[in-house]
């Protein structure tokens, strides 16, 4: 399923809601990009890319943007007063060293203990997997944004994985166009439900076990 912009800013503007001020966050490609556009300048939240920035803003208005500013896929960005940049070397040693508090993560398919499958689809070309198993790995909180089914209307959220693994149990959260999903010891936990899907049609989209949240929202 391709996802319509409306879509893509509802899952970010979600998302956002899990950042706290004064937080480091990573923003990966796609539709976390977006998040940064739904937190409040005064939170002084510090978006970390891995080709080394520290304090990425909003997206710039088109027209306006610096083509020597980008984030790690190449995208135009802003930076706030006081970020900085350094080579990916020391990028990559604040994700190992644990600073970052959230990284907002895309993702081909989850599974029921929150394996991650991101970087490859079997037969495709790719590069490598890139910086996502670190820090899927590392980051305090890992928060996968991602439409709830593929084009051909297959579930992303899976008993298993059949994609090749990025990282093990390193799934905190997914936000999808659908629902809010918790990864728990005991499963996944359905705690919200987007307008206008139904519960029932969560549960019909979602390839793994699901359980109820005692406090389920009905999302508007």
């Amino acid at each position: 399923m391709r996802l319509t912009m409306d879509q893509r800013n509802m899952i970010a503007r979600r998302a956002a809601k899990e950042i706290e001020p004064g937080m480091a966050v990573n923003l990966g490609i796609g539709i976390p990009e977006l998040v940064a556009d739904f937190i409040p300048h005064e939170w002084h939240v510090m978006f970390h890319s891995v080709n080394g920035i520290l304090g990425v803003g909003p997206t710039p208005i088109k027209g306006e943007e610096d083509q020597h500013i980008s984030n790690a896929g190449g995208a135009p960005v802003t930076v706030v007063p006081g970020a900085s940049y350094f080579d990916s070397t020391i990028a990559y040693g604040m994700i190992r060293r644990k600073k970052l508090d959230v990284a907002f993560i895309g993702a081909l398919q989850v599974n029921r203990r929150g394996d991650l499958a991101n970087w490859i689809v079997p037969g495709s070309r790719v590069h490598g997997i890139g910086g996502g198993a670190e820090l899927a790995y590392y980051a305090k909180k890992v928060i996968v944004l991602m439409s709830h089914v593929t084009r051909t209307g297959e579930p992303k959220i899976r008993r298993e994985c059949t994609f090749p693994l990025t990282a093990k149990r390193c799934v905190d959260l997914i936000v999808t166009e659908r629902a809010v999903i918790e990864v728990t010891p005991q499963g996944l936990m359905l705690t919200e439900v987007m307008y206008p899907y139904s519960l029932q049609d969560v549960i019909y989209h979602t390839g793994a076990p699901l359980l109820i949240s005692e406090h389920l929202q009905m999302v508007e």
